[in-house]
């Protein structure tokens, strides 16, 4: 980038962020959701010996972190397989080239990167695929994979194959596997992205016709009968997951447009495929009744893009957000890869986020894909670190599901070890896991100024240990730091201080 350019970029930067700060009055929020997907099925870790994908997956958090990322929604299911030790299904041929064929040697990726993301102050969401079982017809499915079992549950559309929507067996089996999921690990969420009956291929219909003379009386609509389906499994994942823990959460991230203004007035004003018309998710009766806990619609398009411009799209859908939290979802190379329509110089990044910002509605946004931030396309990741992902920011509190605040921590004290000069404390007591602080922030301030744990500026860290290593020089500067416990939905306890001497 020319010299010349790269300044009008830092001033836009600067102006859009600004913006920002006028509209919703707050340059640099404490509460956002920053996530980013990382994707299993497109291949980047198939057959990859278990040390190297381990230290890929470190290198990426590593860096998604300093970018200010605090939710990883990580692919565990792509095609009704496992990238997690599984007596449900077999392991993906994602991970290790063969489906069915454990890694050598054995590790849980999905552990791995629960116990890595929780060491990070990050959140984990379980990414599964519903429906899907075969990318590809040619893809070989293992002896024991659900298929060969009960090969009548499924249906070949084009060159996939399908669970059938339609069956009572179908969400029974997919709520097991989000039942084992939930049960046996520490997720903090479970997570759909777009796919539920599959992307229509034109002139082909899906061949759903004889589940439908069975399943479908009281429709006179297929397309009713459908989106009937689907609700049943959002309504009945929901409910599995809320039965087992109630401080998991239920998302989906859904194609951009839900419905065009052409087919509904109320849609927006968009010519491209609909969630509701070809996909039969009916994302927003899924949030009005709760079935949903977050809503990350995939506003993947640029600015005045023709048929569904990101700007028309962010405004319908923060207008139709149903009172679920509502975030965006971003595509990096979109945004990076589109010039600004009021600024041929730069990107739309800055136009993009300020526009995120812009309505309180919008809590935050999930980045597709994680591996472009990490390489930093279009110096998005340089962005996110210099301005918009300045301070570091707890996730938003998702206060109809818990809006209790675990008690203070206990027993501040600075203490001399062998490793420095370390600040402990003691877990604040509980009396059930809703209530049990599971991180814990730490501020710090200099010694005269106003403590205000609302300015994120302060964090120096959000830490699942009960002790943080304070920066000891020579003992002459004070300050105060303040700890916090946050619950698994991070509601924040009230403060506790402490002057120290560094």
């Amino acid at each position: 980038m020319k010299l010349k350019n790269l300044f009008v970029w830092m001033l836009l930067l600067a102006s859009c962020a600004v913006w920002a700060q006028e509209l919703t009055g707050q340059r640099y929020p404490k509460r956002e959701f920053r996530a980013a997907w990382i994707q299993a099925v497109n291949g980047q870790f198939k057959g990859m010996p278990a040390a190297q994908m381990q230290a890929t997956l470190i290198g990426q958090l590593n860096s998604l972190q300093k970018a200010g990322i605090n939710a990883i929604i990580f692919q565990v299911r792509p095609e009704a397989d496992a990238l997690y030790a599984s007596k449900l299904e077999p392991w993906s041929r994602y991970l290790t080239g063969v489906q069915g064929q454990a890694p050598q040697p054995y590790w849980d990726p999905m552990q791995f990167m629960i116990d890595e993301c929780h060491k990070r102050g990050m959140e984990f969401h379980a990414w599964i695929n519903p429906y899907r079982v075969k990318t590809s017809l040619a893809n070989q499915l293992a002896p024991q994979h659900i298929y060969n079992r009960h090969p009548e549950w499924f249906l070949t559309y084009g060159n996939q194959l399908f669970f059938d929507p339609a069956l009572p067996q179908s969400r029974d089996y997919i709520c097991q596997v989000v039942s084992d999921i939930v049960s046996r690990y520490d997720v903090d969420a479970i997570h759909m992205d777009d796919y539920f009956y599959p992307y229509p291929t034109k002139g082909v219909e899906f061949p759903d016709s004889a589940s439908f003379a069975r399943y479908g009386g009281g429709f006179d609509n297929i397309g009713d009968w459908r989106r009937s389906n689907v609700n049943l499994l959002i309504r009945k994942i929901h409910e599995t997951v809320r039965a087992l823990k109630p401080w998991v959460k239920f998302g989906v991230s859904p194609f951009g447009i839900y419905r065009n203004d052409s087919s509904d007035p109320l849609g927006s004003k968009t010519r491209g495929l609909q969630n509701y018309d070809d996909l039969y998710a009916d994302v927003l009766l899924w949030a009005r009744e709760g079935w949903i806990d977050y809503n990350i619609p995939q506003i993947y398009w640029q600015i005045g893009h023709p048929v569904a411009d990101y700007a028309v799209l962010v405004d319908w859908w923060a207008k139709h957000s149903e009172g679920r939290p509502l975030f965006i979802g971003q595509s990096v190379m979109n945004t990076v890869q589109n010039a600004d329509p009021k600024n041929p110089n730069i990107n739309q990044l800055p136009a993009k986020m300020a526009l995120q910002r812009a309505y309180q509605t919008i809590g935050g946004s999930c980045q597709w894909y994680a591996g472009a931030v990490v390489e930093n396309a279009g110096k998005y990741r340089d962005a996110l670190i210099a301005e918009y992902h300045k301070y570091p920011a707890l996730p938003p509190v998702f206060d109809f599901m818990d809006d209790k605040a675990p008690g203070k921590v206990r027993k501040l004290k600075p203490v001399w070890t062998e490793d420095g000069y370390i600040l402990f404390w003691t877990a604040p007591k509980y009396k059930d896991e809703m209530d049990r602080a599971v991180r814990y922030v730490v501020y710090r301030f200099a010694d005269k100024e106003d403590v205000n744990i609302d300015d994120p500026s302060h964090i120096v860290a959000i830490t699942n240990q009960p002790w943080y290593k304070l920066p000891y020089e020579d003992g002459k500067t004070k300050y105060r730091y303040v700890v916090t416990a946050l619950d698994r939905l991070h509601n924040e306890s009230k403060s506790v201080k402490k002057k120290i001497k560094l």
